[in-house]
């Protein structure tokens, strides 16, 4: 009886997230005046025009392009930077390392908008305003933090004689650290990898406000969809149905990786 209950509430909470997800499908495949006309489980007259005009209109899939591209550029900049910077709070004591540790996670804690004005007037000033390096870059400032807090716990339970072996071995630092080190936290990476291109994707004012034209993001250019004549629900609901794929992507392929890290690192 106990098994049943369980399962029975299982369903009922994997329901509950389902449905906003799939009301957001049911308006993508309806027409405007359907949404605003009736209410309706299924679309009455199925059509994808809502998908066309988001896969040919360049202003439309440039975003998409636009998000991927710094998303990208974010994640292996945030990465290339945490992994030494773990190694050496994992590997080595000094003065006021345990302070700094602190001071480098506190700047996760902040919220985006206390860096708006700093970033914009120094993008400008430099010509990097409008750029996709622009927003990867300031995205740096909370998921650099991120990754060394998490990178460290996982190297943390990498035992230190692994690396004096290594060297004893004949192994020099750069040597051992990709070909022996890397590879035995590949879990704690991905688990790392899916965060940052999680917080990178969905964050909006840094992106909104450091772009205008060459490098908006998509969820910038949903707003687009409010005009004189109301809101385009159809293709505002299209918009937001292929923003979830992405990360449904990167959720498929790191699951392994992320159920390893919730029993192992700091996630």
């Amino acid at each position: 009886m106990r098994f049943q209950k369980k399962y029975i509430g299982l369903i009922a909470y994997i329901f509950f997230l389902l449905v906003p997800i799939y009301w957001l499908l049911n308006m993508s495949l309806k027409t405007n005046a359907e949404i605003l006309s009736t209410f309706s489980l299924f679309p009455n007259n199925l059509t994808f025009d809502n998908y066309l005009t988001i896969f040919t209109d360049p202003s439309w899939y440039t975003g998409y392009l636009n998000s991927l591209t710094y998303v990208t550029l974010n994640t292996v900049i945030s990465l290339l930077a945490a992994l030494p910077a773990a190694y050496a709070f994992s590997r080595y004591n000094f003065l006021g390392d345990k302070h700094l540790f602190f001071w480098l996670f506190t700047n996760r804690m902040a919220p985006p908008a206390v860096f708006l004005l700093p970033y914009f007037q120094l993008y400008s000033s430099i010509g990097l305003f409008d750029t996709h390096i622009a927003v990867a870059l300031a995205h740096c400032v909370f998921n650099v933090p991120l990754a060394v807090w998490i990178l460290e716990g996982f190297m943390s339970g990498v035992p230190k004689e692994m690396d004096e072996t290594a060297f004893l071995d004949g192994y020099s630092f750069p040597r051992f650290f990709l070909t022996i080190f890397i590879p035995l936290i590949r879990a704690g990476i991905g688990v790392t990898a899916f965060f940052l291109f999680m917080f990178s994707w969905v964050e909006l004012l840094l992106a909104r406000t450091l772009t205008t034209v060459n490098a908006k993001p998509i969820a910038a250019i949903m707003t687009r969809t409010v005009s004189a004549a109301g809101i385009d629900w159809g293709l505002l609901a299209a918009a937001g149905i292929l923003t979830i794929i992405p990360g449904a992507l990167v959720i498929w392929f790191v699951r392994k990786h992320v159920a390893k890290g919730f029993a192992l690192g700091r996630v």
